[in-house]
């Protein structure tokens, strides 16, 4: 049976606390089977027959909805997409290491094809973006605790929602869920 991540965005932020022993609950109680959670930021690891899409996500953000009684954008992805996406390498590694934080943002397709032009626009002294396929690769030169630039301002300039992991956690949540023993 495949095997995916769902990436939640709005879970124990802003008030919105969900413990994960219930988080697991809620996607046992949608017939998901072979549940875990990854750290307390919404990121959960499943099985389904269904597969990856707008469809499935739906259900998820349907189901958490009726759960948790507030909307949960959801950006599900099989577990060889992102092992790829924790892999890629697209700046330079001397600007990596003098950066503040590298994210990796997912989104939901289709990216806008002017996309990639807004981002570039958003104080790029500070900040370098790229898009490669459904995630945004976000190079923050400055601690994120220094950013002026706020989700909504990227998500604008994305033309769609995204959530936010950094690649440490990324790269974390691959080698406890994605490597094969």
């Amino acid at each position: 049976m495949p095997r995916y991540i769902a990436f939640l965005r709005a879970v124990n932020v802003g008030g919105r606390i969900v413990k994960m022993d219930a988080l697991r609950a809620h996607f046992e109680a949608a017939g998901f089977t072979g549940v875990e959670t990854f750290i307390a930021s919404g990121n959960v690891i499943f099985d389904t027959k269904a597969k990856a899409g707008p469809l499935l996500e739906a259900r998820i953000e349907a189901a958490l909805r009726q759960a948790l009684d507030f909307d949960v954008p959801t950006f599900v992805r099989p577990l060889a997409a992102v092992a790829a996406a924790a892999e890629r390498s697209l700046f330079p590694e001397k600007d990596v290491a003098a950066a503040g934080a590298l994210l990796v943002g997912l989104l939901k397709p289709p990216v806008d094809a002017g996309a990639q032009r807004r981002l570039d626009g958003l104080d790029p002294a500070q900040h370098s973006f790229k898009i490669v396929g459904n995630e945004l690769y976000w190079l923050c030169k400055v601690k994120q605790s220094e950013t002026k630039l706020t989700p909504g301002q990227i998500e604008r300039a994305l033309g769609g929602p995204t959530t936010m992991r950094s690649i440490v956690s990324l790269r974390k949540l691959v080698a406890k869920h994605c490597v094969q023993p």
